[in-house]
């Protein structure tokens, strides 16, 4: 290539923003948690307490969608610790786009559990009315990312990208998906118009997760 040199710049426009971060308690109140969880399945009328798109879930119980306000001292102290993460990565994603000085606060306005049994999945979807949500993997039984047992499975929210492939378009990934293999002790954080999927999952021990959805709204002076 000759002629004078030029500069190309880099625009990276439309991305998907998605955070994954270890829950510093998780050691300690693992047990509180499932005991809690365990506890509150049995007193449920209906596998899915929360009536939800019941036809979309396998095999899973799912409870109501109030989880985090349940009066456990280990549910309580871990909806304190999401909001305050959901808060860090508003900030971070946000900041540049708010008025300055402003100051803002994440709310946890849904909460779950889902307690997956041999052969339970849930079909894919997205989370309406909230800004950021959230997976907290409490027990992993034998999910694994060999086999896409169990994994979460994110879509490609670019519509129409895979239209055509070639060489080019090789960042695209041509599957359009991106699986994420659960591992105890880790939240996943994710926009809420991103769609996703729990894969079928295999195993002897149920599969758990929390999953939560959140606001972000700021303060008032």
């Amino acid at each position: 290539m000759s002629g004078e040199p030029f500069l190309i710049e880099d625009m990276n426009v439309w991305e998907t923003r998605m955070f994954s971060v270890n829950y510093p308690e998780h050691s300690k109140n693992r047990q509180a948690l499932l005991t809690a969880i365990e506890n509150i399945r049995q007193q449920q009328e209906e596998a899915i307490a929360s009536y939800v798109a019941p036809t979309a879930k396998h095999k899973l119980y799912e409870s109501s969608l109030d989880l985090l306000d349940q009066p456990v001292p280990a549910l309580s102290d871990l909806k304190v610790f999401l909001e305050d993460m959901l808060t860090t990565v508003a900030y971070a994603v946000n900041e540049e786009f708010w008025p300055e000085e402003v100051q803002a606060q994440a709310s946890i306005i849904e909460s779950w559990f889902h307690v997956t049994e041999n052969g339970g999945y849930h079909d894919t979807h997205s989370h309406p009315n909230c800004s950021w949500c959230g997976i907290y993997y409490l027990q992993a039984g034998e999910s694994g990312i060999e086999e896409r047992n169990g994994v979460n499975r994110f879509y490609d929210p670019r519509h129409g990208a895979d239209q055509y492939l070639d060489a080019g378009t090789a960042y695209l990934n041509a599957a359009g998906t991106w699986d994420f293999a659960p591992q105890e002790g880790q939240i996943v954080i994710f926009p809420s118009y991103l769609k996703h999927a729990a894969m079928p999952y295999f195993g002897s021990q149920a599969r758990i997760v929390l999953a939560f959805n959140s606001q972000v709204n700021f303060l008032e002076e």
